[in-house]
């Protein structure tokens, strides 16, 4: 009997470290988290050879060669798997088979290692990838989406119940991508004070959406709640997840939501989505059921049941408040293993250890954006837009087959998605990453010496393939143009009035000259 009470009572310890209401927050997590590796690892294997392969604007071996394996590690670096476009394009393919599979959840069917294991696979090559991608993987949704799957990882499988401390290392992340950005804003451009971010940022942001121009043309008073809200919510909400339900529940509410108006009114690759996603994190089970007024819907992937009480059991419990076994969810699949205890609170302690200065950094006058204190990227420091950009310039490339050409013998190479046409409404990319495009936004906000930059003219003059794949058209049919030149010009939305009249999306001014014409005689 002896032995019974004690089993019993370590039995109801280690429960007190299972977050058992947030099952379906689980499942968010680990198969929205997949999705965009899946996604980014198909955005490598389009673009990566183009920009970084062999022939590449940047060429990774000549990367690889001058760097060393402690400062950059890397799959690529191996002696029997030294890098080439092949081996990156089946390392991103394999990449997607695993995404794939932990979208679709056969890992989570098995125990809590086996999707540890597929993350862990994932983690390494990707990591592999964004370390030798140089400038063009120099974003912080890279080290978001890598630092966002190390900790997936440990959220195990649908054999056990979440564990409460990885549950509470979301949250912490949380903190540090939305509360992270919001103090950028407040320590960087006065227009995040004074309410008037919002009356540029659509117009000038680095790829606009298809409702990118609706949004710029709402009235002032909308822009000016618009930025009250994304301050208030990136200050305040993030804090609150660590709070009861309902008010963590509502707190994740208003941040999924925010990143959604994001979505529909931008193109920021995964940024939003993977904030979604970390977002969901604060949703539990029962406050899912409380707002719903019934138990999680009977979803099930191969007879799995999603959620604590989804399916079978999950009683009605319409009026019960969030948390309470009444609210209609039942208790998790059983008791987690002492060693999956052991691993996940080691790991939730070594992770806090690795996050410490990025607390520091949040409070630090002289706060860093987007920067990794440690060569594992845990434990990161975010923040976007720190500073609204009020004028948007573009750097337009143009060519021509003409030897003495005039005004009319140019023509401009469009991109995907980036402004060039003022004809084109902008299309809807996101969460797909096109990095040549948000290249050339940087580059239009003043690097003009870029290395990569001079490389893509040479491409351009030598009509090379690979590079011109990376465009949306090229005016010459692959044929290589007698001269290359490239201008800047300001853009800004069309006004109603003027896009009645022209049916134009955007008006544009010359500004300067940024190459003048350059034509194959000059490459040697």
């Amino acid at each position: 009997m002896l032995t019974l009470d004690w089993a019993d009572a370590w039995t109801n310890a280690l429960q007190v470290l299972d977050a058992d209401d947030y099952t379906i927050a689980r499942e968010v997590l680990q198969r929205g988290t997949a999705a965009v590796f899946a996604v980014a690892l198909a955005s490598a294997i389009a673009q990566f050879p183009a920009l970084l392969g062999d022939r590449g604007l940047l060429p990774a071996p000549r990367f690889i060669a001058r760097t060393s394996g402690r400062s950059v590690p890397s799959i690529f670096r191996l002696r029997w798997f030294s890098y080439s476009d092949a081996k990156l394009r089946v390392s991103a393919a394999v990449g997607i088979a695993l995404a794939a599979s932990l979208v679709i959840g056969l890992p989570q069917l098995g125990p809590p290692w086996l999707p540890l294991l597929a993350f862990a696979l994932l983690w390494v090559l990707y990591y592999s990838i964004v370390n030798i991608g140089q400038r063009f993987y120099g974003f912080g949704w890279e080290s978001l989406l890598l630092e966002t799957g190390a900790i997936v990882a440990f959220l195990g499988s649908s054999q056990n119940a979440p564990p409460l401390l990885i549950m509470v290392f979301v949250w912490w992340l949380v903190v540090r991508v939305e509360f992270g950005a919001g103090m950028i804003k407040m320590r960087g451009d006065r227009s995040w004070r004074d309410l008037t971010a919002m009356n540029y940022h659509h117009e000038t942001q680095p790829m606009p959406g298809p409702l990118s121009r609706q949004a710029h043309l709402l009235p002032t008073p909308f822009h000016k709640m618009e930025t009250l809200g994304n301050n208030v919510i990136q200050l305040g909400a993030p804090w609150l997840l660590f709070a009861p339900q309902p008010i963590a529940g509502f707190a994740a509410a208003l941040i999924v939501l925010t990143q959604l108006w994001l979505v529909v009114t931008g193109n920021f690759a995964w940024l939003n989505w993977i904030t979604i996603v970390i977002g969901f994190s604060g949703l539990s089970d029962s406050f899912l059921a409380w707002i719903t007024g019934h138990g999680w819907p009977g979803w099930s992937w191969f007879g799995v049941p999603l959620g604590s009480g989804s399916g079978a059991g999950g009683g009605s419990g319409g009026d019960a408040a969030p948390g309470t076994a009444e609210a209609g969810v039942g208790a998790a699949a059983s008791v987690s293993p002492l060693w999956w205890f052991v691993l996940t609170t080691v790991v939730f302690i070594v992770y806090a250890w690795l996050s410490a200065p990025a607390m520091a950094n949040l409070f630090s006058s002289g706060q860093l954006m987007n920067a990794s204190f440690n060569r594992w990227g845990i434990g990161n420091a975010y923040g976007a837009f720190g500073s609204v950009t009020q004028l948007r310039r573009e750097v337009v490339i143009e060519g021509t087959l003409a030897e003495n050409p005039r005004a009319d013998d140019w023509h401009a190479y469009e991109f995907k998605g980036k402004p060039t046409d003022v004809m084109r409404r902008p299309r809807q990319f996101a969460p797909y990453h096109l990095r040549l495009d948000w290249q050339m936004w940087f580059l239009a906000l003043g690097a003009w010496n870029e290395v990569w930059f001079e490389r893509l003219i040479v491409k351009l003059l030598e009509g090379d393939a690979a590079t011109l794949r990376l465009l949306r058209s090229d005016p010459f049919g692959g044929e290589p143009p007698a001269a290359i030149r490239a201008r800047v010009f300001a853009y800004r939305f069309s006004t109603r009035e003027e896009k009645r009249e022209t049916g134009a999306i955007w008006v544009r001014d010359e500004l300067a000259t940024l190459v003048r014409p350059v034509t194959r005689a000059d490459l040697h």
